[in-house]
């Protein structure tokens, strides 16, 4: 899709027209000049009052000429975000395409960086689709929004917005891909070819040289598949001096059968989506190629499958982590947390001022805050702080959790080796992120994103549609972007 920033009256556009309208408050409509009082009429019949969410689509008969204008609620004024133009945009960019619109005209009202950028997140986020493996493409039944123009917006604020947008979406290609296609290999070439089209640093480390690191964290969750894991470290470096130097952790288990703990089967479907975490990653590293911030990112990942065979690591297994920990492991279905432990240490090794990592790590997130809020988790009260306020812009929503619980923390420390992989069920979240603690070196600020239920998604719904969402790739820019500010 073309979005592009263009001037136009009403007398000077033949195709459809839309207004973003707050609710209660239809000044936008304006804009339609003496067509205002009869689109005005014909949005009562509809009940249309600008509520958030909302759409109309009207007709109104100009001469000899069929108009057809679009309406899209943004809520009340006094509550209306940047994620409110996002899901409006979405949602016109959903509508547009099922009644067969190539071209669009959008009238939003003044816009500024934030809020162009915001439109054109939406209109390519809400574009996306997912049908590779469909004989019957949707097409047949749509065509597709060609070309967006929004009066009046910001030139730049177009061209991150469509960066950002399509690091998202090609992040929820990767996740949507089944683990017949996507394995740790094939996920270890993929970061690989993104790294030369994009002039990126990139290193992948095979199962040899994975033990010769020390990495049997890894080696141990993966060496019970047919396909062996894969360890990458993806690098940005800014021209110049860098203001600050970071990682992007990710976990990267392109499978998760729950290994000899095995999972049941409504349990182990969608078990493709466990990658989520490490597709951010190359999603992020990609979008940070053409925005070329000042700030050096390392974006790293393990790649594992975690399946049962005579070669699977078992329960009361002892493992020795990269950073000399020794993890005892309750459950070989918390395998999530036992790879990052080594990413972790080797992240912590790199000279890094600040870790975040995402991870499908834990249902009993997704127990305690839904299926459409992360868990956030952190060392450091004022950088969990800061990503908070920018998930408020982006929409990717985030609470934090508590990490001082002392009772919970020695739940995973009554094993016979250094750590549990396992608190048991209850705060599992909690000390699961305890865990992950145990890896990050000292001095180093650390955030931990559980993204178990914003990753993927059962049904569509704003910018989303069924399926992976690229969660944690646009906050995750913000953030750094806003550290190449600073």
């Amino acid at each position: 899709m073309e979005v592009r920033s263009a001037t136009f009256s009403m007398q000077e556009v033949n195709e459809p027209v839309a207004l973003f309208l707050f609710e209660d408050d239809l000044s936008n409509l304006d804009f339609l000049g003496e067509l205002k009082e009869a689109v005005k009429r014909l949005l009562e019949v509809e009940n249309f009052k600008g509520k958030e969410e909302s759409l109309a689509k009207v007709s109104l008969l100009v001469g000899d000429v069929v108009r057809v204008f679009y309406a899209v609620g943004l809520g009340k004024k006094d509550r209306t975000g940047e994620d409110s133009y996002r899901i409006a945009s979405a949602l016109l960019a959903k509508k547009a395409r099922k009644d067969r619109v190539k071209s669009l005209y959008l009238f939003a009202g003044k816009l500024n960086y934030r809020l162009s950028k915001a439109i054109t997140e939406g209109a390519i986020l809400g574009s996306y689709r997912f049908d590779k493996y469909k004989t019957k493409k949707e097409e047949e039944n749509s065509t597709e929004l060609e070309s967006l123009h929004i009066h009046g917006a910001d030139e730049e604020g177009i061209r991150v917005g469509r960066v950002f947008a399509e690091a998202q979406n090609f992040t929820r290609d990767i996740v949507n891909e089944p683990g017949n296609v996507i394995n740790p290999i094939s996920l270890a070439e993929l970061a690989q070819k993104v790294a030369q089209e994009h002039g990126l640093e990139c290193r992948v480390y095979d199962e040899k040289e994975i033990q010769e690191m020390g990495m049997y964290a890894l080696w141990s969750v993966g060496k019970g598949s047919a396909t062996p894991p894969r360890f990458v470290h993806m690098v940005y470096k800014p021209e110049g001096e860098p203001k600050e130097k970071i990682a992007i952790v990710g976990k990267g288990l392109t499978f998760d059968s729950g290994g000899l703990n095995i999972k049941t089967g409504d349990y182990m479907r969608t078990m493709k989506m466990d990658k989520s975490g490490a597709c951010a990653v190359i999603g992020i590293m990609k979008a940070l190629a053409q925005l070329k911030p000042r700030v050096e990112v390392h974006g790293i990942f393990g790649a594992a499958e975690n399946m049962p065979s005579g070669t699977a690591y078992r329960p009361d297994d002892i493992i020795r982590a990269m950073n000399g920990k020794t993890i005892e492991i309750d459950n070989t279905d918390a395998e999530g947390r036992v790879t990052l432990a080594d990413a972790l240490s080797y992240a912590s090794n790199l000279g890094v001022s600040r870790i975040i990592d995402m991870a499908t790590l834990t249902g009993a997130c997704m127990v305690a805050l839904g299926e459409y809020t992360a868990g956030l988790f952190t060392n450091d009260d004022a950088f969990g702080d800061e990503l908070l306020e920018i998930s408020k812009l982006t929409g990717e929503r985030m609470w934090k959790l508590p990490m001082d619980d002392r009772r919970l923390r020695e739940k995973i420390k009554k094993g016979e080796g250094d750590v549990l992989n396992s608190g048991g069920r209850y705060g599992g979240a909690i000390t699961a992120a305890m865990f992950l603690e145990e890896f990050v070196g000292e001095g180093i600020k650390w955030v931990h994103l559980d993204i178990a239920g914003p990753a993927h998604l059962r049904e569509e719904f704003a910018y989303y549609s069924k399926g992976g969402t690229g969660y944690g790739v646009r906050t995750c820019l913000e953030y750094i972007m806003k550290l190449s500010e600073k």
